[in-house]
């Protein structure tokens, strides 16, 4: 912690700046977190760290604040180089200071170009104007960041899986005594009993480059609308441990405080939008555990704020992450939907409303066919492996306890025995999604996307006479686990995610 008299003397140089940029008619304000005082004045903001130690991090010394400074400016030009100018240091007498100058240097700033009132996601949610294509195309970039972004070498110590047990202890052990205490222990002891079954995926995924110098802190108000989209800003860096993470790690966070602010639509639109993007769905074991890490991070905010009174409202209490905590940390819901139809028929519209109405995580044949093989292909042989793969994914999201949906033609019926056959054995309830509409609407749909260019799926007219061809009826034990949709007719996501969720496991023979 830092000394009365050290916050003391940091709040008089705040308050002289502020006063200084009054004077000037720049209308100042100041916002406050638990680390940082930001002055918001005229075009520019400025960022100043409190002098503060806690225990995940020191910003006590001036040496350490200017080193800080730094760092957030250079880390944070990877996402947002429109939004950050330099660093400034400020100088003179803490009742007159200056920018730059004579004297001896007081403290330093992070100088940013002011942003819009309600340029942060959280202001555009709260006004219900974040959307699931914002979030698409901010899943796009943040997947390009992740795959850009330099890997930990073999021998870092970051994101080892002590540290990541560690890192996600922390915060609970910190909260203060009473309710919270008693949930951080219950959510501790989740964590510990989860620690040996991850480990060896922990290790997977660093021999696999999957932990890089990422965000660190993705969260609602750590994502701003620039020109050219959404992006991240404000990331971690007081903790080279805290930044070279797991890259789910920085998903999970968004995703977790999506569903914390009462979205969990777009918390799935996001996560699959991502895992499309990325490809990595071999993660999703993991993905559960960082969401509960980091909605105690969240808790730990939040209750600092409380403590030093400066929760802004409408801020989400200490409780509320803690509440939600629990709730993803007993989630466990695994079953399986595959989609049936032809090109054109409207699976992928279907389905996509299906998984961000009930937070399924779904797999698309087109994207995951331009993955392994690029464009164009559509032979039996081709088709054979994207099944396979398609296969793969299922398993893993099952195996997670996610219900996992597949978005694919699935017209043989061995394409359907096989995933079939996936949920018997581990023992989930298995649906067919049949979409169905007539041939001219599937013709008029398939000249219509081709103009637009605008989705992953490349099927033309010829495809759709091919794959007709080669389509096997769906047969009587397969109809009487089939929901099946007029895609021409308004959909009701609700309606479907509740037919689905009456959905058994079949018996074994």
């Amino acid at each position: 912690m830092s000394t009365d008299d050290d916050l003391s003397r940091s709040a008089s140089l705040v308050r002289a700046l502020f006063d200084q940029f009054q004077r000037a008619g720049a209308r100042p304000q100041l916002v406050e977190t638990h680390i940082s005082w930001v002055l918001l004045a005229g075009e520019f903001a400025y960022k100043l760290k409190k002098p503060v130690r806690l225990g995940f991090l020191d910003f006590s010394t001036l040496a350490a604040r200017r080193h800080y400074c730094e760092e957030e400016l250079r880390l944070n030009r990877r996402l947002a180089a429109a939004l950050y100018i330099g660093v400034e240091s400020i100088h003179g007498d803490r009742d007159a200071p200056t920018w730059g100058g004579p004297g001896p240097v007081l403290d330093y700033a992070v100088k940013m170009h002011r942003m819009a009132a309600d340029a942060l996601a959280g202001a555009q949610l709260a006004r219900d104007s974040l959307t699931q294509a914002d979030l698409a195309q901010f899943a796009q970039r943040l997947a390009d960041f992740h795959r850009a972004a330099p890997v930990a070498a073999a021998d870092s110590p970051h994101a080892t899986p002590g540290r990541i047990v560690d890192d996600a202890l922390r915060p609970l052990a910190a909260l203060p005594a009473g309710d919270a205490a008693e949930q951080g222990a219950d959510l501790a002891a989740w964590l510990t009993a989860q620690a040996p079954q991850l480990h060896a995926i922990w290790m997977r995924r660093r021999e696999q480059g999957r932990v890089r110098e990422c965000h660190g802190d993705l969260h609602l108000d750590n994502v701003i609308r620039l020109d050219d989209g959404y992006t991240g800003f404000d990331c971690i860096e007081f903790d080279d441990g805290l930044r070279w993470i797991d890259v789910l790690s920085d998903v999970a966070f968004l995703t977790m405080d999506l569903q914390a602010h009462g979205r969990p639509d777009l918390a799935s639109g996001f996560l699959n939008a991502y895992l499309e993007a990325s490809g990595d769905y071999d993660g999703l074991p993991v993905l559960r555990f960082y969401m509960v890490y980091r909605a105690a991070v969240r808790a730990l905010v939040a209750s600092l704020r409380a403590a030093q009174g400066s929760r802004p409202a409408p801020a989400l209490l200490s409780s509320h992450y803690l509440a939600l905590a629990l709730r993803l940390s007993r989630q466990w819901d695994p079953r399986l939907l595959i989609a049936h139809g032809l090109p054109g028929s409207g699976k992928s519209f279907v389905s996509w409303r299906l998984a961000t109405c009930s937070g399924a995580i779904r797999v698309r044949s087109d994207v995951e066919r331009r993955r392994l093989l690029g464009s164009g292909h559509y032979g039996t042989a081709d088709t054979q492996g994207v099944y396979a793969r398609l296969g793969e994914v299922a398993a893993c999201a099952l195996a997670a306890g996610y219900p996992t949906l597949v978005d694919a033609a699935c017209l043989r019926r061995a394409e359907r025995d096989n995933l079939r056959r996936l949920a018997a054995a581990q023992g989930v309830p298995f649906a067919i999604l049949d979409c169905v509409a007539p041939d001219d609407v599937l013709r008029q749909r398939l000249r219509a996307r081709a103009a637009r260019g605008d989705d992953p799926s490349e099927a033309d007219e010829a495809v759709l006479e091919t794959l007709r061809g080669r389509e096997q009826p769906l047969q009587p034990d397969e109809l009487a686990r089939t929901i099946t949709v007029d895609t021409q007719q308004p959909l009701s996501a609700g309606a479907l995610a509740a037919a689905w969720q009456r959905q058994t496991p079949e018996q074994r023979p």
